[in-house]
């Protein structure tokens, strides 16, 4: 996969070149780049200018973004990202959507927004959440991180990320490791037992539980199977 990122702060990208991502490009499965659109700005090096009509603020000029977009885009036909809280929220399953692209930009806006203009260039606007920072740089590195470690072979196992919370629609089962107790806390006996049936369906029965308790949201619209359906009932049943 190719990331390329427009910001006014690369430096701020620094972590990126760590953990998951940094491994990715390690291996050779990730070519990802910085680029300060600043150096593109044709008025004085100027990137935001105030608005037509008046108001509060500036907005980012098309002109830097335009430039920078050509100067790196060239030939290819990427999925170009706008960082904006008026966007579609970002969640699990379009980070999965995202890790099938295989060239990904990402525009980092300040100031009170952008020129209308720019989303010309715009195949997606995404937003972290209800919610307004300071800056895209944040918002790119979280949809980033969060985009990388699905690409195959990144994390190793590919059962190591189907099994996260929202993966499969459920937040994720408890789990536990050494010691077996810990100060009076005792790992769940049927983790202990070796019998792979039962600890599945205890992990199931977690699953339910833990995304009724915490999300109940994501069950609306959850597709439940047979079994699933049979233990979701008798959670409630204990609930009442």
């Amino acid at each position: 996969m190719k990331i390329d990122i427009l910001t006014l702060f690369p430096e701020m990208f620094a972590p990126l070149e760590h953990s998951i991502v940094g491994k990715a490009k390690e291996k050779g499965l990730l070519d990802i780049s910085y680029h300060n659109f600043r150096e593109y700005a044709e008025k004085a090096r100027h990137v935001d200018d105030e608005p037509y009509g008046g108001g509060q603020g500036m907005l980012l000029r098309a002109q830097p973004i335009f430039d920078a977009y050509e100067a790196i885009v060239k030939n290819s036909q990427p999925r170009v990202i706008l960082l904006d809280p008026a966007g579609k929220t970002f969640d699990q399953a379009y980070a999965e959507d995202l890790a099938q692209a295989e060239h990904l930009v990402f525009i980092c806006g300040h100031y009170e927004g952008y020129d209308e203009r720019i989303k010309t260039l715009i195949t997606d606007e995404i937003s972290l959440g209800d919610f307004v920072l300071t800056g895209g740089e944040l918002a790119a590195m979280t949809m980033v991180d969060a985009t990388v470690r699905l690409i195959p072979e990144v994390i190793g196992k590919e059962a190591s990320h189907q099994d996260d919370s929202f993966s499969s629609g459920l937040l994720e089962y408890p789990q536990y490791t050494r010691p077996y107790e810990y100060r009076g806390m005792v790992v769940p006996d049927v983790l202990m037992s070796g019998h792979h049936e039962n600890i599945r369906k205890w992990r199931l029965e977690q699953s339910l539980r833990k995304t009724l308790e915490r999300r109940p949201d994501l069950l609306e619209n959850y597709e439940f199977t047979e079994e699933e359906a049979q233990i979701f009932q008798k959670i409630k049943g204990d609930i009442e």
